[in-house]
């Protein structure tokens, strides 16, 4: 089984990756390797679906960058392919004085980084836009939309594949060592040994590891955070006409709880972000002694407890408490009821964490070798995919000679 180039991890960066390469270079002998029995099994799959617009990505940046060029294009690749999408825009909202200096910056944002009709609005102006909504001010983002990412990233390998007949996906397949010669590299899976001219990394949660089996003398580690979903129930669906995000907190990571309209009619609430004992494990009780080990003997999962350590034990709380998750939705929604929401699914993000206990990482794509690592790659990677997959293979022409 010889090919010129292997990827590494079928997620939607891997996919739209391998579907880039491809296009461009039909004559190429690829090969896609993912150890799940499906594509997208694991944060492609079980994210929450937004195309996002580019609002909160530091101006210049990577993010930013690939995330309203990528938005643009996969929405062109949703519309040519049926996919299932709607740019149906958001609304960011302001419920107290203290989020106002930083929705202003949110705002100042989104327009350094190019995002189409986004706007100041009031009060009056939320309430006709999601009537169930208490704000005294926000942002009207209408370039934000849904997907379903989990089909779009099953038709970029479909193209693919009928691009080149000797192309393959190859699924079941757990990299478990990788040793090199002077052409080719030997990708040794639990089913068999794949040759390689050249080799791409998108492994998202196991990032870091298999950067090690590739010989990178990696500081960083990837700590997984699971996000925990709450949905209405369908007495209460009227209640969220599209998205409802709040203003993130400037000091702690993550977005903040927000409503969410899939593309199947369902509205999440969520996600909350807590520490997960196992890397790909979507339940409260999922435990690997390994992956535990290796974040609780690292520095920098520790220096981020500490400096959000009230945060955490919030976080911790609502996991465990309906009622608390339901207060947190209420600041957006005053009158939803426990019997509006019920138990949803869960997620786990990875973050590329430094040693100081920094998650707010850009993309992190690094070339070693005849490999490239897409080592940090979270929210909005997956709206980004097909933009970091032209960049992908910017990078493959350079350091390949393609």
């Amino acid at each position: 089984m010889k090919y010129d180039i292997a990827i590494i991890g079928g997620g939607i960066v891997g996919a739209a990756t391998f579907y880039k390469l491809q296009k461009k270079y039909p004559k190429l002998n690829i090969v896609l390797i993912e150890k799940e029995k499906h594509l997208a099994d694991h944060q492609t799959g079980n994210n929450s679906g937004v195309l996002h617009s580019g609002l909160y990505y530091t101006p210049g940046s990577l993010k930013a960058k690939n995330c309203v060029e990528g938005r643009k294009e996969i929405v062109a690749f949703a519309k040519e392919n049926n996919i299932a999408h709607e740019v149906c825009g958001k609304v960011v909202v302001a419920t107290n004085e203290n989020e106002l200096p930083f929705m202003e910056k949110i705002i100042q944002n989104g327009i350094a980084n190019g995002i189409e009709g986004i706007k100041k609005i009031d009060s009056y102006q939320i309430q006709e836009l999601e009537p169930f909504v208490k704000g005294i001010a926000g942002i009207w983002v209408p370039e934000t939309g849904i997907i379903d990412f989990r089909a779009a990233t099953e038709k970029m390998v479909e193209l693919a594949l009928n691009t080149n007949t000797e192309s393959k996906l190859l699924l079941e397949h757990e990299v478990l060592s990788i040793s090199k010669d002077k052409v080719f590299s030997l990708i040794k899976t639990n089913k068999s040994t794949i040759e390689a001219k050249y080799l791409i990394f998108c492994a998202g949660l196991q990032a870091d590891r298999l950067a090690k089996k590739d010989g990178i003398q990696l500081k960083e580690k990837v700590v997984g955070f699971r996000g925990d979903y709450y949905e209405l129930t369908d007495q209460a669906k009227h209640k969220v006409k599209n998205l409802i995000y709040p203003v993130p907190n400037p000091d702690f990571p993550f977005l903040g709880v927000h409503f969410t309209r899939m593309t199947n009619g369902d509205i999440e609430c969520g996600p909350n972000a807590v520490f997960t004992f196992k890397r790909e494990g979507y339940k409260k009780t999922d435990f690997s002694f390994t992956d535990t080990w290796d974040a609780l003997t690292y520095k920098g999962t520790w220096k981020l407890f500490f400096k959000n350590m009230k945060f955490g034990i919030d976080e911790y709380r609502r996991a465990f408490s309906k009622k608390l998750f339901l207060k947190t939705l209420q600041g957006l929604i005053p009158d939803l009821t426990m019997e509006d929401i019920k138990p949803g699914r869960a997620g786990v993000r990875a973050l590329l964490l430094r040693e100081d206990g920094d998650t707010r990482d850009d993309f992190r794509i690094e070339y070693q070798g005849n490999s490239i690592h897409v080592l940090n790659a979270p929210s909005p990677a997956a709206t980004a995919s097909l933009s970091i997959g032209n960049y992908i293979c910017e990078e493959a022409e350079k350091h390949f000679g393609l």
